[in-house]
């Protein structure tokens, strides 16, 4: 049996035992909560596609802020949110403050805060002033409040706009506060265009990619070699290749790997590890690609389906003419599948799929069920 506990978590959102090629990803994050206000990396927007690590460093994130003492509001940009951020505001007020918490935030919320998708002006008004004198509270004790806010492309953008314009506020008043940001790439390019929250065109952008196949292997070789785990000769190397360096993959493969090597007592021979690889390919179909494609429409499809044909980027023009559609109305299903994060620009003319095993699965012509 391997001597340590299974460290691989395929899991989103969870941090892996392991953060390959990611140790400087918030370098400028990290000086800014030491210089706490008025520093590029304080605010910040993480983008990338679907399983490449977006929330995990939003947690280091949160990590980083509460090892230097910040408090911390992490949020996801479902209906309510800044509703619920100006309630956890007031908390952490609360909590630093002398009177009797329970019932001032009862009162508070009974006045609307936390029970409406959006602020009315008056509540707006009340949570920036709630905030500055948070803020101020924790300036005197040399440390800021960073609020987090996790898959933006799915924001109400009047929410949004509330938001942008309270932090704005506070950053002009050379408050120590910390905004961190992330979504999928082309929605989060749409919001910054529409201007619903200009001053964010200032803030520092983390764009995640796959990491090196290389890194993965050399990870996987610390990893297993710690637990006495032993593999046939190349195969690390193998695995490392078919994860394609797609953060959510490499910990789907790293886990089956894992568990055929609890099952073999330390050794896993070539069977059980193809059959590990091939268990985490499947699973990542289900997991990642399926509900990613659940709502395109048969014409999106139709695209997806005409760039299969190509081991790599497709030209747009020749995905039109599989289509038997006009360059402009294959554009319009390209532009439509970029925003959803399915594919992604790959050069001049081209583009590529931004999630692996989307290909494989629509060569294998595999339904959901």
């Amino acid at each position: 049996m391997p001597s340590l506990q299974n460290p691989f978590r395929p899991t989103f959102g969870r941090t892996p035992p392991e953060l390959i090629d990611r140790n400087d990803t918030l370098e400028e994050f990290e000086y800014g909560l030491r210089i706490r206000s008025g520093v590029l990396g304080l605010l910040s927007i993480i983008t990338g596609a679907r399983g490449v690590g977006k929330t995990v460093m939003l947690n280091e994130a949160q990590g980083l802020a509460q090892e230097q003492g910040w408090a911390v509001i992490s949020e996801t940009s479902t209906a309510g949110f800044l509703a619920r951020i100006a309630d956890s505001a007031l908390l952490i007020d609360e909590e630093l403050g002398d009177g009797p918490p329970p019932r001032k935030i009862l009162a508070f919320s009974a006045a609307g805060f936390g029970v409406t998708t959006q602020l009315p002006r008056e509540r707006q008004v009340e949570f920036r002033n709630l905030g500055a004198k948070l803020l101020h509270r924790l300036d005197e004790n040399g440390t800021g409040l960073l609020i987090t806010l996790d898959e933006i492309q799915d924001a109400d953008r009047s929410e949004l706009l509330q938001l942008a314009a309270v932090i704005q506020h506070w950053v002009r008043d050379g408050l120590p506060i910390s905004f961190v940001c992330a979504g999928l790439p082309a929605a989060i390019s749409d919001i910054l265009n529409e201007g619903v929250a200009t001053f964010l065109r200032r803030a520092d952008k983390i764009d995640l990619h796959s990491v090196e196949v290389r890194d993965v292997r050399d990870s996987y070789a610390r990893q297993f070699s710690a637990a006495g785990i032993r593999f046939p000769d190349g195969f690390l190397e193998e695995a490392a290749e078919a994860s394609f360096g797609y953060p959510f993959l490499i910990q789907l493969i790293g886990y089956f790997l894992w568990k055929e090597a609890e099952r073999g007592g330390g050794a896993v021979d070539r069977e059980s590890a193809d059959k590990a690889v091939a268990a985490a390919l499947k699973r990542n179909i289900r997991m990642v690609v399926g509900p990613a494609i659940s709502k395109a429409s048969d014409r999106d499809m139709d695209y997806l389906r005409a760039m299969s044909r190509d081991n790599g980027p497709s030209s747009t023009a020749a995905v039109a003419q599989r289509m038997k559609a006009s360059l402009q109305l294959a554009a319009n299903y390209r532009a439509r599948l970029i925003e959803a994060g399915l594919i992604e620009p790959a050069g001049r003319g081209e583009v590529r799929y931004s999630i692996p095993g989307l290909r494989e699965h629509l060569r294998n012509g595999e339904r959901l069920g």
